[in-house]
Order: C-alpha cells, then sequence, then structure tokens
C-alpha cells in the first residue's frame, strides 16, 4: 500500500505579493524552502487562512532570506498580501517509510523569518 503523507509545511507564512500577471506558481524564499523540504517545481497546497480558500500549485525558488511568500497568476486571486497561508507538500509513501518519516514543520514570524523548525505540529 502506498500512502501519501505529510512531507513538510511552513506554517501561518504572511502573504507579501500576488502577481495576477505571472503564468502562475508561488514564488517561496529559498531559505524557507530548504528549511521545510520543499524542491523547486515541487506540488504543494495552501490554505488560507483568512479566507478558506484552497489551491495547489508549483513552487519557484525566492530571493534567500528575503521572505516572500508571492501567489502569481490565477491563485492570486484568492489571497491579499498579509494574509496568513500554510503551504503544504506531501510524498507518497510505503507504510514502513511513512512509520520512520518525521515531517519538517517551519513555523515563521510576521516577517516570514524562522521561529521553529520541527517534526510535528505545535500550538502558538
Amino acid at each position: 500500500m502506498i500512502l501519501q503523507m505529510l512531507k513538510g509545511k511552513i506554517h501561518k507564512a504572511t502573504v507579501t505579493q500576488a502577481e495576477l500577471n505571472y503564468m502562475g506558481s508561488i514564488t517561496i524564499d529559498k531559505t524557507l524552502m530548504e528549511a521545510s523540504g520543499i524542491l523547486e517545481n515541487e506540488k504543494v497546497q495552501i490554505v488560507n487562512n483568512n479566507n478558506g480558500a484552497r489551491l495547489e500549485t508549483y513552487v519557484i525558488p525566492g530571493e534567500r532570506d528575503s521572505g516572500i511568500i508571492c501567489l502569481n497568476g490565477a491563485a492570486a486571486r484568492l489571497v491579499q498580501p498579509g494574509d496568513k497561508i500554510i503551504i503544504i507538500c506531501y510524498a507518497l509513501m510505503n507504510e514502513e517509510e511513512a512509520k520512520q518519516y518525521k515531517p519538517k514543520v517551519v513555523f515563521v514570524n510576521e516577517d516570514n523569518q524562522i521561529n521553529l523548525i520541527t517534526n510535528y505540529e505545535y500550538n502558538d
């Protein structure tokens, strides 16, 4: 059996930009990508805490340590700068891998700088 499991996430990131006239994707600060284990061109799910919108897109790297979180293309209609979002990526694993794997969960501050990296949910 193959299971779809949480691979990594960036929790409560602040949207810094929304660029409608772009082909599509989400731009994420390269430091945040590396900390969460999210790769360039990887599919991610975006959950908007402000309006409940959920969408899927792919990732392009942004400038390291810039704090950029920019929704591009049609996704820009589902967010506003200042919105809090959760960026989630998943991986397919067999049951044994799933039992051993520890996801990377990155908590950020208002400027999208890392506060905490853990492998479990944390109530902030």
